[in-house]
C-alpha cells in the first residue's frame, strides 16, 4: 500500500456566486503548483489551506490528522496548523533583524529565545544569509528578502509549506538565481509543498506535479510532460505555447469548426482535440505549391514580438498564432489586414481524445 498523502483534501469555499471545489492530495517531498488564471480560486484555496478561509464543505487533513471538517464543526485555526507561508511580498517585519524574523516561528511554537534564535541562524546559514543575521528587512535585497523568509516558514519543521508567488516580486536576474536556489531548498524538504503561480516557468522548474484550476475547479492535473503534451483547455494551451483545437475525429481527419478539416498524424475516432505550435505554422503568399491538406486562407489580425521572433495572430476559419523570423516577415510584407495562406504539416499536429 502507499502511504498517505501530507495534504488529503477536498476544498469546497462557496464566496457569493463564486465556488471553489478542489480536490487535492500531496505526497511526502512532493511539490505541487497551483496554475489557473485571474479569478480561478487559486487564493481561495491557499487562504483555506492556511486556516485564512474555513471550508463550506469538504475537508481537510494534514499528516492524517483533520483540521477542517465542516460536518463535524471542526476548524483548526491558522497558528494551530502545522504550516509555513512564503508569501508574494515576503511580510517580513521590518523592526525585527532577519535572525529574529526567522526565529519568530520557533518561538511561537514554545521554544525559549535562545533555542529559537540558534535554530534561525541555522537556517539562515542553510540560505546562504549567515552574515546577514543582524540586518533589518530594508537592508536586505529582493532576493535575499525572500530567503529570508522561506528560512522564516521552514524553521518550524512545516507539515505543509506554502508558497504564495514566491518570485514575482523580483527582478528577471535575481528571479533566476533565486529559482535556481528555491528548487534545491525544495527538494530536500521533507514535507509537502504548494506552489500557487501564474508563471508556467517557475511551475515547470520548481513542481513534480501541476493543478490547472479554472473557475473553481480542475481542468488538468498531472506532470508536465503529459500537461504540455496534451493541453485540454485554452488557458492550458496558451499556458504550455500551443494552438488548441476541439473538434470530431474520423480516422486521420480531425473537422474543426464549420469550414475546416485538418489532417492528423494520429488515428482517431470521436471527440477529439489537436494541437500544434505556433512554430510549425509555415505563411504563404499565396496557396503553397503542391496542394498541402491542411492550408487554408487567413487575414492577420496582429503582429508583437516574441523572442527573437515575430508572433503572428491570424482570423480565419480557426484563429492561429505562427512565429516567423524577422526576415520572413519582411520577405512576406507582414502587416495587420494582409491576407496570406497558413499551413501545418500533419507529422507537425497532435491529435488525442478530448
Amino acid at each position: 500500500m502507499s502511504p498517505a498523502p501530507v495534504v488529503d483534501a477536498h476544498l469546497v469555499v462557496d464566496r457569493g456566486a463564486f465556488r471553489l471545489d478542489l480536490p487535492l492530495r500531496i505526497d511526502a517531498g512532493e511539490v505541487v503548483a497551483l496554475l489557473g488564471p485571474n479569478g480561478a480560486g487559486k487564493t481561495t484555496a491557499l487562504r483555506a489551506l492556511a486556516g485564512l478561509q474555513p471550508l463550506s464543505a469538504g475537508h481537510l487533513a494534514l499528516a492524517g490528522q483533520p483540521v477542517d471538517r465542516p460536518d463535524r464543526n471542526l476548524w483548526t485555526p491558522a497558528e494551530r496548523r502545522p504550516i509555513g507561508v512564503v508569501f508574494q511580498d515576503h511580510l517580513l517585519f521590518p523592526h525585527l533583524s532577519a535572525l529574529d524574523n526567522v526565529a519568530f516561528g520557533p518561538r511561537r511554537h514554545g521554544a525559549d529565545r535562545r533555542t529559537a534564535r540558534r535554530r534561525a541562524a541555522g537556517w539562515l546559514d542553510r540560505v546562504g544569509l549567515g552574515d546577514r543575521a543582524r540586518s533589518r528587512p530594508r537592508q536586505l535585497s529582493g532576493g535575499q528578502a525572500q530567503r529570508v523568509a522561506l528560512a522564516r516558514a521552514l524553521a518550524v519543521d512545516p507539515v505543509l509549506l506554502l508558497l504564495d508567488e514566491p518570485l514575482a516580486a523580483l527582478d528577471a536576474r535575481t528571479r533566476l538565481d533565486t529559482r535556481a536556489e528555491l528548487h534545491r531548498h525544495l527538494g530536500d524538504h521533507p514535507g509537502a509543498t504548494l506552489l500557487v503561480t501564474h508563471d508556467p516557468l517557475d511551475a515547470l522548474v520548481l513542481a513534480d506535479r501541476l493543478v490547472i484550476v479554472e473557475d473553481g475547479r480542475v481542468v488538468q492535473d498531472g506532470d508536465a510532460a503529459d500537461i504540455t503534451a496534451r493541453p485540454r483547455t485554452d488557458y492550458v494551451a496558451r499556458l504550455v505555447g500551443l494552438n488548441l483545437y476541439r473538434g470530431t475525429a474520423d480516422g486521420r481527419t480531425v473537422r474543426v469548426g464549420d469550414r475546416l478539416t485538418l489532417t492528423v498524424a494520429d488515428p482517431l475516432h470521436g471527440d477529439a482535440f489537436v494541437a500544434f505550435p505556433p512554430s510549425a505554422v509555415a505563411l504563404h503568399p499565396s496557396r503553397p505549391d503542391g496542394s498541402p491538406r491542411n492550408a487554408w486562407a487567413a487575414v492577420i489580425a496582429g503582429l508583437q514580438r516574441h523572442g527573437d521572433n515575430l508572433r503572428v495572430q491570424l482570423d480565419g476559419p480557426i484563429t492561429v498564432a505562427a512565429d516567423v523570423t524577422p526576415a520572413a516577415a519582411a520577405h512576406l510584407d507582414l502587416v495587420p489586414g494582409r491576407s496570406v495562406w497558413a499551413a501545418v504539416k500533419a507529422a507537425e499536429t497532435r491529435a488525442y481524445p478530448a
